[in-house]
């Protein structure tokens, strides 16, 4: 690998990560396109880790409410004192708890499924049609009314249906921030929260898999690559990645999040185009 491939990569990673267009069904497209190779596995760990440090640089704030509120709160209860009241006076509990919910059906389809869902990374058609459900899960948002729901009036099976969503966003082409957001909104979720929820909830999910990957790693006995454009890619995944956010929360805000799924139809139209005039 070289600089300029590491570069790629990267921002590649960054910006597929977090905006809603999915960065494996772009891999799958660019395998078909270009005959694009998926990276080592060892450079994968690593631009899963810039990712991550992403969302933990632009999210400190709330993480660290939610330590402090989980330690006080936990505290509190062993205490005795009610529920209602611990969550009134630690709100980033109850949102420590829903992150916590939401996380149960990701890691047991992503532990159970992640091969049945990667399988389908060959196959450009099922990546165009994930692509197209990506699509109608992000279009269908523009005609639901402005949620009022923050974390106290979101309850467990909401957070536990984001989860599941969480988790089919493995497939190729399926977006997880476009899934999980357009899921939050269908449950009447703020766009704040919305946003909120759904980065935070990515940071055990990003988590594991970059543990699983790193395990591949050791177990295969791969030599690593010239370390140079490995750390450029690490680089640049978190920067752009931390840039990616903040647009697309501005865009949210903005209530123009619909507007991703015209670049999902279009890029789903190509993989259709691509599976049967490529060959």
């Amino acid at each position: 690998m070289n600089y300029f491939q590491g570069a790629f990569l990267g921002v590649l990673q960054g910006l597929t990560e977090f905006l809603p267009v999915s960065s494996s069904g772009h891999l799958a497209l660019f395998e078909h396109l270009f005959g694009f190779k998926e990276p080592s596995l060892f450079f994968n760990v690593m631009v899963h880790f810039g990712t991550l440090l992403a969302v933990i640089l632009y999210f400190w704030r709330d993480l660290v409410g939610i330590v402090l509120d989980s330690i006080v709160g936990i505290i509190e209860l062993a205490k005795g004192e009610k529920w209602s009241d611990v969550v009134f006076k630690n709100p980033k509990l109850k949102l420590f708890l829903l992150i916590l919910i939401a996380s149960i059906p990701t890691g047991l389809m992503g532990f159970f499924l992640k091969d049945f869902f990667e399988g389908l990374f060959s196959s450009l058609v099922a990546v165009g049609f994930a692509f197209w459900i990506t699509t109608l899960l992000m279009w269908l948002t523009q005609f639901i009314p402005e949620g009022n729901k923050d974390e106290n009036k979101t309850g467990i099976f909401p957070a536990f249906i984001i989860g599941i969503f969480q988790g089919i966003a493995i497939t190729p082409g399926i977006s997880r921030s476009g899934a999980t957001i357009s899921a939050a909104l269908y449950f009447g979720i703020n766009r704040q929260l919305a946003a909120r929820f759904s980065f935070l909830m990515a940071i055990p999910a990003i988590l594991g898999a970059t543990l699983l990957e790193f395990k591949d790693v050791l177990s295969s006995g791969e030599s690593l690559p010239f370390l140079g454009p490995v750390l450029l890619g690490t680089v640049l995944a978190a920067i752009v990645g931390y840039l990616s956010i903040r647009f697309l929360i501005k865009v949210l805000n903005q209530g123009i999040f619909h507007r991703f799924a015209y670049y999902t139809l279009a890029v789903g139209a190509v993989c259709f185009v691509v599976s049967i005039f490529g060959k």
